[in-house]
C-alpha cells in the first residue's frame, strides 16, 4: 500500500493542538537503570490523584499535559531527567517522591523548582539552552534522541521522519542517491572511516538480483554506548538509512544486527521494524517505487569480533563469528554469497539528514576530509560524564573543558592539572595526552598521533589512574574477546597480557618492556582482522606516551599513580599515637605495638588492603 505521510503529519499535529504542556522523562538505559520509568509511573498516578488532566497518548480529543518517555537525553551524570515543555524546563536527579511538587509547581502554576535545576558553579539553569553540557554541543543525529517518543512511529514522521526515504526512493536514481552521499563526505562512524558512498557505489555495480543492507549495532566497546542510545531514542531513523542505502545499492532485505546485551534497543527497534511495516513503510512496492524492502532484527551472541563485517556476517548465518580474508570483499561476496553492505547504527542515523538538506550543507560541519558531527560516549573522571555530539576536529580541550566540565580528582576538585589522559576509540584506539589537548578529533589527525576516532568512546583519565593498568584493562578485554583463529592474535594477546601483569606485579625487568613493544608490533602486522591489527594500540601509545611511568613500575618496583596494589608499601609514621585502632582492624593482623606507642607494620603479612590507612584517625599510616 501507499502511505501518505502527509495526511499521518496533519493527523498527529492536530491530536496535540490542545495539548499545553509536555513532560518527557529520559527512558535511556542510564536513566532507566537509575529509577526513571518509577519516576514516570508515579507522575502519571500523581496526575490522577491531584485531579490534573494529563494524558499518556495523543488523541485529538485530549487537552491538558501530555506525558511521555524518551531515549536518553545525554545528561547522564545528572538523571533521572525530566524535559518539560514549551517552557524548556529541565530537572535532574529527579526522584519519585519529586512528582507531586512538579505537577503541582511547574505543570499547573509554570513556577520554577529550583532545587531540581542543574547549578553550573552558582548559576542556576533553567533548561538545556542554559546549561553549558548542551549550549557547547552540535546535535544533529541525536537532535530527536531526548524528545521524540521512540516507540510513535507517527511522532517521528511528524517530525519530518521518512519524507528522505521518500525522497529518495521516488525522485533519485541509486546512482543520484550514492553521488551525494559520496558528495557529503560522510565516512562510516563505526572506525573504519571508508567513505560512505563510495561503499554503496560498489555494491550497486555488482550484477546480480538478491543483495542485503545491514545495520552494525553490535556496539561492544568498553565506555561505549552512542549506538544503543540512537536505537533506544530514535530507531526509525535507523531503518529511513537502511531504505536509502537498500535503494542505492539495490538491497531488498535487511538486517539489523543488535547486541543481545542492549535489551531496550532490541526492544524497540523491533518495536520500531514492525510499525514500520505495518503502516506499510517496509515490505512491498516501497511509498510505491515497486521496490520491495523488507528487514530483520537478530540480537547477536555478544561477541566482540562480530563487530567486524564478515564475523558479522557468519554468524547472522548461524554460523560462529569469526572473520575471513578480503577480498572477497562482502560487497562482491557478503551474506550468503550475495553482495552486502554493511553499515554502521550512527552512519545509517546521518543519511536521512543528508538527503533533507543536500550534501553541501552537510560539508559545512567537520573539516574538509571529516564532515558533519561525531557522537561520543563520554566516561571517566570529569564533572559530566553522557552522551555528546560535536563536529568532526572539535578539540579534546573543548570537549573536556567546555562541554564535560573539567576533571575532577578522588575529592571532586576540578582542575586542569588533574587530567592524565584520554583513552579514545575503546580497546581498539590509543591514549591523547596534554600535548593533545588542541588536537582535531578526526580521522586524519587521530591517525598521525597513533589514535582513532573508533566507534566514539572516550574515557577520560585523571592523574590517580595507572596508565599501565589502564593498557592492562583494555589488553584483558582484547584477549578474551579474540576469536583465536590467528596465532598471532590469539596468543600474541595472551602473552601481552602476561607481561602487563608482570609489570603490575612487580616481576618485570627492562627487558620485558623490549619484547612487550616487538610483540605488541608484531601482532599489529600479522593479525588477521581489524580486532587484532588494533589490539595493541593501547599497548604502544602508553608505552610512547607514558614511558616513565612503565619504567617506574620496572625499575623502581613502584606505581606512580599508587593503584597497582602489589606495588604499594604501607608505614606508620613517627606522629603515630599508638590508639590501637590499625591493629584491631587489620584482617591479618600484621600491625603490633603497644599503647600509647609507634606501632609498626609487619610487610611479610602485609595484604595491602588499606583499611589501616583509612581507619586511623590521625593520618599516621602512610603509602608509598
Amino acid at each position: 500500500m501507499t502511505i501518505d505521510l502527509e495526511k499521518i503529519i496533519e493527523d498527529f499535529l492536530s491530536s496535540r493542538e490542545n495539548i499545553k504542556k509536555r513532560a518527557i522523562v529520559c527512558a535511556g538505559t542510564g536513566c532507566v537503570a537509575n529509577g526513571s520509568l518509577k519516576v514516570f509511573n508515579t507522575l502519571v498516578d500523581a496526575a490522577k490523584e491531584l485531579g490534573i488532566d494529563a494524558h499518556i497518548e495523543l488523541k485529538k480529543e485530549n487537552s491538558g499535559s501530555f506525558f511521555s518517555k524518551s531515549g536518553c537525553q545525554g545528561f547522564c551524570q545528572n538523571g533521572p531527567l525530566i524535559n518539560i515543555l514549551p517552557a524548556g524546563i529541565l530537572y535532574t536527579k529527579v526522584k519519585p517522591e519529586d512528582a507531586k511538587e512538579i505537577l503541582e509547581k511547574t505543570v499547573k502554576n509554570d513556577e520554577l523548582i529550583e532545587r531540581l535545576c542543574y547549578r553550573s558553579g552558582d548559576t542556576i539553569c533553567k533548561g538545556q539552552e542554559e546549561i553549558p553540557f548542551y549550549q557547547k554541543q552540535y546535535r544533529m543525529v541525536l537532535k530527536q534522541c531526548g524528545i521524540i517518543d521512540p516507540e510513535n512511529i507517527r511522532e517521528y514522521i511528524a517530525n519530518g521522519g521518512y519524507l528522505a526515504a521518500k525522497k529518495a526512493c521516488m525522485q533519485m536514481t541509486d546512482k543520484e542517491i550514492c553521488d551525494v552521499v559520496l558528495e557529503s563526505g560522510l565516512r562510516g562512524r563505526g572506525g573504519a572511516g571508508f567513505l560512505t558512498g563510495r561503499k554503496w557505489d560498489i555494491t550497486r555495480k555488482q550484477e546480480g538480483t538478491k543483495k542485503y543492507m545491514i545495520c552494525n549495532g553490535d556496539e561492544g566497546d568498553p565506555g561505549a554506548f552512542m549506538d544503543r542510545s540512537v536505537m533506544e531514542g530514535n530507531p526509525h531513523s535507523v531503518i529511513e538509512g537502511l531504505i536509502i542505502a537498500a535503494k542505492a545499492t539495490g538491497a531488498d532485505e535487511g538486517y539489523i544486527y543488535v547486541r543481545t546485551e542492549y535489551g531496550l534497543a532490541v526492544e524497540r527497534m523491533n518495536k520500531a521494524v514492525k510499525d514500520a511495516t505495518d503502516i506499510g513503510i517496509l515490505g512491498d512496492n516501497v511509498f510505491g517505487s515497486n521496490r520491495n524492502f523488507r528487514l530483520h532484527v537478530m540480537e547477536g551472541a555478544g561477541a566482540f569480533v562480530c563487530g567486524e563485517e564478515t564475523a558479522l556476517i557468519a554468524s547472522l548465518e548461524g554460523k560462529r563469528g569469526m572473520p575471513l580474508p578480503k577480498p572477497p570483499f562482502p560487497a562482491q561476496s557478503g551474506l550468503w554469497g550475495k553482495p552486502t553492505t554493511i553499515n554502521n547504527v550512527e552512519t545509517l542515523a546521518t543519511v536521512p539528514l543528508i538527503i533533507n538538506y543536500g550534501a553541501l550543507e552537510f560539508r559545512k560541519i567537520g573539516t574538509e576530509n571529516s564532515t558533519g558531527t561525531k557522537t561520543f560516549a563520554l566516561t571517566g573522571n570529569v564533572v559530566n560524564t553522557g552522551l555528546i555530539e560535536v563536529p568532526m576536529g572539535t578539540t579534546l580541550r573543548h570537549v573536556i573543558f567546555d562541554i564535560a566540565g573539567g576533571v575532577t580528582d578522588d575529592e571532586d576538585k576540578i582542575k586542569e592539572d588533574n587530567f592524565k589522559a584520554v583513552q579514545i576509540g575503546g580497546p581498539s584506539g590509543g591514549c591523547l595526552t596534554k600535548e593533545h589537548f588542541d588536537l582535531p578529533l578526526e580521522f586524519e589527525s587521530l591517525k598521525k598521533v597513533g589514535a582513532m576516532v573508533g566507534s566514539g568512546g572516550l574515557v577520560v583519565m585523571s592523574k590517580h589512574n595507572c596508565m599501565v593498568n589502564v593498557s592492562k584493562f583494555f589488553m584483558q578485554f582484547t584477549q578474551n574477546e579474540s576469536c583465536g583463529k590467528c596465532v598471532l592474535c590469539r596468543e600474541g594477546t595472551k602473552q601481552m597480557l602476561l607481561m602487563l601483569t608482570d609489570i603490575t606485579n612487580g616481576k618485570a625487568n627492562e627487558e620485558t618492556l623490549v619484547l612487550l613493544e616487538r610483540l605488541a608490533k608484531a601482532v599489529m602486522a600479522g593479525s588477521l582482522c581489524g580486532l587484532g591489527k588494533t589490539a595493541p594500540n593501547p599497548v604502544l601509545s602508553t608505552l610512547k606516551y607514558f614511558r616513565d611511568e612503565y619504567n617506574a613500575h620496572v625499575k623502581e618496583k613502584r606505581c606512580p599513580a599508587e593503584e597497582c596494589v602489589n606495588l604499594l608499601s604501607y608505614t606508620i609514621a613517627d606522629k603515630c599515637v599508638g590508639c590501637g585502632v590499625c591493629a584491631s582492624k587489620c584482617p591479618v593482623k600484621a600491625i603490633t605495638g603497644q599503647k600509647g606507642k609507634k606501632h609498626t607494620i609487619d610487610a611479610s603479612k602485609c595484604v595491602k588492603c588499606g583499611v589501616c590507612m583509612t581507619s586511623c584517625k590521625f593520618s599516621s599510616v602512610e603509602r608509598g
